[in-house]
């Protein structure tokens, strides 16, 4: 008996032990395969290359040469106070156009979804702004804040301010933010109004049946059942606004005296107003990481929630 327990499972049974299959590649894998090169080579050959050149000298004037430079551009990167400023208005963008985005966004979904008729007329011409290019909203607001025939000029000159309002140093940087607003606001607003049709109807009726007033079934029961929404609109648009551009540069080419001048807007002057190419490749680095940094403290964020899961 023991000797019959000892034998393999294949002679026990007079069948052959089955062969190990090797590993292939599926079908899936062999058409994805194409389209994954092709992403590599968009990606990685650019990101490689953008290394070297901040680790060297680029000059256009005779064809295109690279001198090594070292760590040069990447010091004076670190030292550079302009673009530290730089840095710190694009900051102070960041969060007055995201926070001013979140909460109107957050306050016009919430008055849609009280809308019992006319809710879809109301949405279309709600979210127009957000389908206009970003370069036609700067030409726009450009039109809208002349001082001499602009609409918002006059409005302003009426409550007594006489200023050219993309001439200072503050009214262009408000400008400009609430330019971004006005187009950007009806997307966050939009994902709420999705977010706040997921919300069960039953427990808002069984709070309000227990008493509770609008503010506190907003606070204990809508607002913690949107949070994973409100997380994925607030890195949309975050992934966006490290990177804005358009306006300004249509508004103000980054002026008056620097006051619009964020990074974005360095690093293309920087590359194609000054050809200083190895150095705009680190800036670019930079903003790079800055943006895979917050892109991975918000997927923190859902992960801890579950959401990823």
């Amino acid at each position: 008996m023991s000797t019959l327990t000892e034998k393999p499972v294949a002679e026990q049974t007079g069948t052959p032990a089955p062969v190990p299959r090797k590993r292939r590649f599926g079908f899936e894998a062999k058409m994805l395969a194409p389209g994954i090169l092709l992403l590599a080579a968009l990606s990685i050959v650019p990101f490689l290359t953008m290394i070297v050149m901040s680790l060297s000298q680029v000059r256009l004037l005779g064809g295109l040469e690279l001198d090594f430079a070292g760590a040069t551009n990447w010091i004076r990167l670190f030292t550079d106070p302009d673009l530290a400023w730089n840095w710190v208005r694009t900051g102070v963008f960041f969060a007055l156009t995201l926070g001013l985005e979140m909460l109107l966004g957050l306050t016009f979904a919430l008055c849609m979804w009280r809308l019992l008729r006319g809710r879809n007329l109301v949405l279309s011409l709600f979210l127009l702004p957000m389908f206009v290019a970003p370069a036609i909203v700067g030409l726009l607001g450009r039109f809208l804040t002349d001082s001499t025939f602009g609409l918002y000029a006059w409005v302003l000159r009426g409550l007594g301010y006489g200023g050219d309002i993309l001439g200072g140093p503050v009214s262009a940087f408000v400008a400009v933010v609430l330019m971004d607003v006005w187009e950007w606001t009806p997307l966050i607003a939009l994902i709420t109004l999705a977010g706040l049709s997921s919300v069960p109807l039953a427990v808002r009726e069984a709070a309000a049946i227990d008493g509770a007033t609008g503010w506190q079934s907003l606070r204990h029961i809508v607002l913690p059942s949107i949070s994973n929404v409100l997380l994925v609109a607030l890195l949309i648009r975050s992934m966006d606004a490290i990177r804005y551009f358009d306006i300004i540069w249509v508004t103000t080419n980054g002026g008056p005296a620097d006051a619009t001048k964020i990074v974005p807007v360095r690093l293309y002057e920087t590359a194609f107003r000054f050809f200083d190419l190895g150095y705009a490749a680190a800036i670019g680095l930079v903003m790079l990481a800055v943006s895979i940094a917050l892109a991975r403290g918000f997927v923190r964020l859902l992960d801890k929630k579950g959401t990823t899961r």
